[in-house]
């Protein structure tokens, strides 16, 4: 594949899964911000937004659903038409939140059918990643893989950036009635204009080489999720436990402190806003460069370091978050997304390069979205009760601690990958070591 069509992939990549990304956090923000006031009025302010950040959940609850569905599409019809449908899905549901009348309206109508759209969105972002990510490892140069493969990931900050960036505008240029009452439909809507661009790009690239070459001859796996669950079972497991405290640190760094900062400390909504959307601009240089990196000394020493490097750091972010102070509060959200780069920068490779080209879409997909269950899911509503139930934040600090132990086991379960050879001749075999 020349590298004109290679580049063109992975600028197609990140573009799609930042335009996903930016509806999925844009969904987590309002959660955290206007939801609990606008869908939940009829609860005291703590647990209205416990029920808006459950409601936020059944996204990632979705998320291994689309990856069954889309992962069992794009390794039997390919990659490409199943990123399309994945964009035009997530992009409906996120307009269609926007026209959403709230509980004063409608009843409780409002909260079920933000419900069933926050679901839709899951399905989406589900099937969204394997293909990405599969796409930007399958072109070009294999000696690259890391950093092609981290240009999907940068689409998490940008989209979080962009997210967070259109509600900060909307609400510092509104006052907070008109905020509340239209101002953060804006960002919604918007997206339907996003796709447009999104799907005009992904339209004009071409199929993975890799699974044209398993298509033309005649290995695509009939039933990929059964076959990749019989065979590459250890490769699931390592997949499912790296990703754990990877989420659970990143939502607890982006998410929670969202509301901790707003709804325990007091302080400005912009204030925690700024310093997220700070933090996600310096991720956007950092992940390819952890992904770059991941291709000189391998995947897991790259992804270790910032498993270490997360696990002390979450010990001084609260206690620089009660500052109070803007400088510190930025500097404790730029430090933390730095640590939570350097495990996303070498992951979607490492991930990916587990498993058999025929079986990659649905193996990947599994492996990932299911962790975001109990990691990004549940990391939120964990650290809320934690905080509720213990009065502290050490106990949200240990909370993170403990996963980010669990991401350190599947590593290390897992064989260092950057070497593997992802051609798929006639096996169902996991990837292996490249030959010289």
């Amino acid at each position: 594949m020349a590298s004109s069509q290679a580049r063109r992939v992975i600028v197609a990549g990140l573009i799609g899964t930042s335009l996903e990304w930016y509806d999925f956090f844009l969904y987590g923000t309002a959660a955290a911000l206007v939801f609990n006031k606008l869908f939940f009025p009829t609860f005291e302010p703590l647990t209205g937004t416990l029920l808006a950040l459950l409601t936020y959940s059944v996204g990632f609850v979705a998320r291994p659903l689309g990856g069954v569905v889309f992962g069992h599409f794009g390794d039997r019809v390919g990659r490409k038409n199943v990123l399309v449908a994945t964009l035009l899905l997530m992009g409906a549901a996120t307009f269609l939140i926007g026209l959403l009348p709230g509980y004063a309206t409608i009843g409780v109508a409002a909260p079920l059918l933000l419900t069933a759209l926050r679901f839709v969105q899951g399905l989406g972002l589900g099937g969204e990643w394997g293909g990405a990510v599969l796409m930007s490892i399958e072109h070009g140069d294999p000696a690259r893989r890391g950093f092609n493969a981290s240009w999907p990931q940068v689409g998490v900050p940008a989209g979080n950036l962009l997210a967070a960036g259109v509600l900060g505008v909307m609400s510092a240029a509104l006052p907070d009635e008109a905020f509340l009452s239209w101002g953060w439909r804006v960002p919604f809507l918007l997206s339907g204009v996003l796709v447009v661009v999104g799907l005009w790009i992904r339209l004009r690239i071409v199929e993975s080489p890799l699974f044209a070459e398993v298509e033309q001859a005649g290995r695509k796996a009939r039933m990929p999720l059964l076959e990749v669950i019989r065979t590459h079972p250890r490769a699931l497991a390592s997949a499912f436990l790296a990703r754990i405290g990877v989420d659970v640190a990143f939502y607890t760094f982006v998410t929670y402190s969202l509301s901790y900062v707003s709804d325990t400390l007091g302080l400005d909504r912009g204030i925690a806003l700024n310093a997220v959307l700070i933090g996600s601009a310096v991720q956007l240089f950092l992940i390819p460069l952890f992904g770059a990196l991941s291709d000189r000394v391998g995947r897991r020493p790259v992804y270790l370091a910032g498993v270490v490097t997360a696990a002390i750091w979450v010990f001084a972010f609260f206690p620089l978050l009660d500052t109070g102070s803007f400088p510190v509060i930025a500097l404790a959200s730029i430090v933390a997304l730095a640590c939570h780069a350097a495990m996303y920068g070498p992951q979607a490779a490492f991930i990916a390069e587990l498993f058999s080209t025929r079986l990659r879409y649905s193996g990947a997909s599994m492996g990932y979205q299911v962790a975001g269950i109990f990691g990004g899911a549940l990391a939120p509503i964990v650290a809320l009760r934690l905080f509720e139930g213990f009065g502290t934040t050490l106990a949200v600090s240990l909370y993170v601690v403990a996963a980010l132990a669990v991401t350190a086991v599947g590593l290390l379960l897992a064989p260092e990958t950057r070497d593997a050879d992802l051609g798929d001749r006639g096996t169902s075999a996991g990837a292996v070591p490249r030959t010289a």
